[in-house]
Protein backbone atom coordinates (compact mmCIF):
# COMPACT_ATOMS: atom_id res chain seq x y z
CA UNK A 1 0.00 0.00 0.00
CA UNK A 2 1.42 3.23 -0.94
CA UNK A 3 2.21 5.93 1.55
CA UNK A 4 0.29 8.91 1.74
CA UNK A 5 3.23 10.92 0.63
CA UNK A 6 3.42 9.09 -2.52
CA UNK A 7 1.51 9.95 -5.81
CA UNK A 8 -0.85 7.68 -6.64
CA UNK A 9 -0.34 5.44 -9.50
CA UNK A 10 -1.26 6.60 -13.42
CA UNK A 11 -1.12 4.25 -16.18
CA UNK A 12 -0.28 6.24 -19.33
CA UNK A 13 -2.64 4.77 -21.82
CA UNK A 14 -0.40 5.15 -24.72
CA UNK A 15 -3.08 5.44 -27.45
CA UNK A 16 -4.64 8.24 -25.79
CA UNK A 17 -1.39 10.31 -24.91
CA UNK A 18 -1.49 13.41 -26.26
CA UNK A 19 2.18 13.48 -27.38
CA UNK A 20 1.90 9.93 -28.95
CA UNK A 21 -1.41 10.76 -30.78
CA UNK A 22 0.04 13.87 -32.25
CA UNK A 23 3.32 12.07 -33.28
CA UNK A 24 1.50 8.96 -35.17
CA UNK A 25 -0.96 11.24 -36.72
CA UNK A 26 2.25 13.61 -37.94
CA UNK A 27 3.95 11.15 -39.39
CA UNK A 28 0.73 8.98 -41.09
CA UNK A 29 0.30 12.39 -42.51
CA UNK A 30 3.69 13.29 -43.78
CA UNK A 31 4.11 9.25 -45.29
CA UNK A 32 0.78 9.80 -46.75
CA UNK A 33 1.90 13.59 -48.46
CA UNK A 34 5.45 11.85 -49.29
CA UNK A 35 3.87 8.85 -51.45
CA UNK A 36 2.54 11.83 -53.71
CA UNK A 37 5.39 13.30 -54.80
CA UNK A 38 8.26 10.74 -53.77
CA UNK A 39 7.88 8.59 -57.09
CA UNK A 40 7.53 11.27 -59.86
CA UNK A 41 10.22 13.85 -57.52
CA UNK A 42 12.47 11.63 -55.82
CA UNK A 43 12.30 13.94 -52.78
CA UNK A 44 12.74 12.69 -49.24
CA UNK A 45 10.67 14.59 -46.71
CA UNK A 46 13.47 16.11 -45.38
CA UNK A 47 14.38 17.91 -48.81
CA UNK A 48 10.85 18.51 -49.82
CA UNK A 49 10.32 20.78 -46.01
CA UNK A 50 13.73 22.28 -47.27
CA UNK A 51 12.24 23.38 -50.65
CA UNK A 52 8.72 24.49 -48.74
CA UNK A 53 10.32 26.67 -46.30
CA UNK A 54 12.60 28.03 -49.00
CA UNK A 55 9.48 28.25 -51.49
CA UNK A 56 7.75 30.55 -48.59
CA UNK A 57 10.40 32.19 -46.48
CA UNK A 58 13.80 32.76 -48.94
CA UNK A 59 16.45 33.32 -48.48
CA UNK A 60 16.86 31.50 -45.57
CA UNK A 61 20.11 30.01 -43.73
CA UNK A 62 20.59 26.55 -43.32
CA UNK A 63 19.81 26.85 -39.66
CA UNK A 64 17.10 29.61 -40.22
CA UNK A 65 15.46 26.80 -42.55
CA UNK A 66 16.36 24.41 -39.43
CA UNK A 67 14.57 26.32 -37.29
CA UNK A 68 11.33 26.80 -39.24
CA UNK A 69 10.94 23.55 -39.73
CA UNK A 70 12.10 22.12 -36.47
CA UNK A 71 14.41 19.52 -37.55
CA UNK A 72 17.95 18.77 -36.86
CA UNK A 73 21.11 20.96 -38.51
CA UNK A 74 22.26 17.76 -39.82
CA UNK A 75 18.96 16.59 -41.08
CA UNK A 76 18.97 19.94 -42.92
CA UNK A 77 22.40 19.96 -44.12
CA UNK A 78 22.01 16.64 -45.55
CA UNK A 79 18.79 17.75 -47.03
CA UNK A 80 20.30 20.79 -48.74
CA UNK A 81 23.58 19.39 -50.04
CA UNK A 82 21.00 17.05 -51.85
CA UNK A 83 19.21 19.34 -53.23
CA UNK A 84 22.51 21.39 -54.44
CA UNK A 85 24.09 18.89 -55.79
CA UNK A 86 20.74 17.95 -57.70
CA UNK A 87 20.74 21.79 -58.98
CA UNK A 88 17.56 22.48 -56.61
CA UNK A 89 18.83 24.69 -53.84
CA UNK A 90 21.07 27.28 -54.31
CA UNK A 91 23.46 29.12 -52.50
CA UNK A 92 24.14 33.10 -52.63
CA UNK A 93 26.70 35.09 -50.56
CA UNK A 94 25.97 37.28 -48.19
CA UNK A 95 28.22 40.46 -48.89
CA UNK A 96 27.30 42.19 -45.37
CA UNK A 97 28.31 39.24 -44.02
CA UNK A 98 30.95 36.36 -45.65
CA UNK A 99 29.92 33.65 -42.95
CA UNK A 100 25.98 33.70 -43.91
CA UNK A 101 25.21 31.51 -46.94
CA UNK A 102 21.71 32.32 -47.59
CA UNK A 103 19.51 29.48 -49.83
CA UNK A 104 17.10 29.67 -52.46
CA UNK A 105 15.15 27.68 -54.46
CA UNK A 106 17.09 27.66 -58.35
CA UNK A 107 14.83 28.13 -61.66
CA UNK A 108 14.78 23.81 -61.44
CA UNK A 109 13.74 24.13 -58.15
CA UNK A 110 11.12 26.72 -58.18
CA UNK A 111 9.51 24.39 -60.91
CA UNK A 112 9.11 21.66 -58.90
CA UNK A 113 8.18 23.38 -56.02
CA UNK A 114 5.49 24.50 -58.06
CA UNK A 115 4.38 21.48 -59.19
CA UNK A 116 4.39 19.79 -55.34
CA UNK A 117 2.52 22.85 -53.97
CA UNK A 118 -1.02 21.48 -55.63
CA UNK A 119 -0.42 18.06 -54.59
CA UNK A 120 0.00 19.18 -51.23
CA UNK A 121 -2.87 21.99 -51.06
CA UNK A 122 -5.07 18.85 -52.49
CA UNK A 123 -3.59 16.57 -50.04
CA UNK A 124 -4.39 19.05 -47.16
CA UNK A 125 -8.17 19.76 -48.51
CA UNK A 126 -8.94 15.86 -48.85
CA UNK A 127 -8.15 15.57 -45.40
CA UNK A 128 -9.56 18.52 -43.70
CA UNK A 129 -12.42 16.76 -45.76
CA UNK A 130 -13.04 14.56 -42.41
CA UNK A 131 -14.00 17.92 -40.22
CA UNK A 132 -17.16 20.42 -41.09
CA UNK A 133 -15.94 24.01 -41.68
CA UNK A 134 -16.92 24.93 -38.05
CA UNK A 135 -14.87 21.93 -36.65
CA UNK A 136 -11.93 22.89 -38.74
CA UNK A 137 -12.16 26.60 -37.40
CA UNK A 138 -12.21 25.27 -33.87
CA UNK A 139 -9.09 22.60 -34.90
CA UNK A 140 -7.17 25.25 -36.30
CA UNK A 141 -7.38 27.30 -33.29
CA UNK A 142 -6.92 24.80 -30.84
CA UNK A 143 -3.63 23.58 -32.74
CA UNK A 144 -2.59 27.37 -32.48
CA UNK A 145 -2.85 27.17 -29.09
CA UNK A 146 -1.51 24.06 -28.20
CA UNK A 147 1.33 24.78 -30.39
CA UNK A 148 2.10 28.60 -28.88
CA UNK A 149 1.85 26.44 -25.21
CA UNK A 150 4.27 23.93 -26.31
CA UNK A 151 7.08 26.21 -27.15
CA UNK A 152 6.70 28.01 -24.43
CA UNK A 153 6.76 24.89 -22.06
CA UNK A 154 10.03 24.00 -23.95
CA UNK A 155 11.36 27.35 -23.31
CA UNK A 156 10.75 27.41 -19.36
CA UNK A 157 12.27 23.86 -19.24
Amino acid sequence: MPSPLQAPSRTLELEKFLPYRLSVLAQLVSESLHDLYAGPFDLAVTEWRVMAALGRFAPLTASEVGQRIVMDKVAVSRAVAGLEKRGLVERTADRADRRRAPLRLSARGRSVHARIVPLALEYEAELYGALTPEERRQFDALSDRLFIHAQLLRQNR
